[in-house]
């Protein structure tokens, strides 16, 4: 099978050396493409600026910004089984980009924010590929969770508490809720990340002959 995975944050820029950003490592999106090879599927791996190695055996396509892993993610579609959405792409970004450095004064600052394009929302609705997304919350998960099912089309949610810094974001290890579109639930209970990667691509891969 081919997997197009996504993995790590999204920078959003305010002017030459300023961003907006997340604190996603990349760490859980690396470890699901390297499970997903070692059962022998075929990984396009989209990542954003992380500081990891990828596994040998993926075709890694890197982007910075929301609107390249936008494209990225369209492009990469083609022919593909499995889009597991493990980015945390950025919800919001700057209005305009300064060309010049924005220099410090002794009042305050505003910047204008502007939603980014919202990538599992493109998708299309009739499709032949099993969508994977992610949701990172820190309050009421299992609420939004289901809330991100149901109203971005994804065939499943794999969520995680990420108010809990001994798991999720910059963690080495994570623990995670796997919601269905068909109302079943599944938990990994914490672990070291690799280790919950090969659990979920199993999942995935159990549950996509049913979709």
């Amino acid at each position: 099978m081919k997997f197009v995975v996504t993995a790590g944050p999204t920078r959003e820029p305010i002017d030459p050396i300023r961003f907006l950003s997340n604190r996603s490592s990349g760490k859980m999106g690396y470890a699901i493409a390297s499970a997903a090879i070692e059962e022998g599927h075929e990984v396009i791996l989209i990542s954003g600026p992380v500081a990891l190695s990828p596994p040998v055996a993926a075709r890694v396509i890197q982007v910075t910004t929301s609107d390249e892993m936008y494209e990225a993610v369209h492009g990469a579609l083609a022919k593909t089984d499995v889009l597991v959405m493990c980015a945390a792409v950025a919800d919001y970004k700057p209005a305009a980009t300064a060309k010049e450095k924005i220099k410090k004064r002794d009042e305050a600052l505003s910047l204008e924010l502007v939603p980014t394009r919202d990538i599992l929302k493109s998708l299309p609705k009739t499709r032949d590929y099993f969508v994977v997304g992610f949701a990172a919350e820190t309050d009421d998960v299992e609420k939004h969770a289901r809330e991100k099912l149901r109203h971005k089309n994804c065939n499943m949610i794999v969520a995680n508490d990420v108010s809990d810094s001994a798991s999720g974001m910059e963690s080495d290890e994570n623990a995670v809720t796997i919601f269905l579109g068909d109302g079943e639930m599944k938990k990994i209970s914490r672990a070291p990340k690799e280790k919950i990667a090969r659990a979920l691509v199993k999942i995935i891969l159990e549950t996509s002959k049913r979709f």
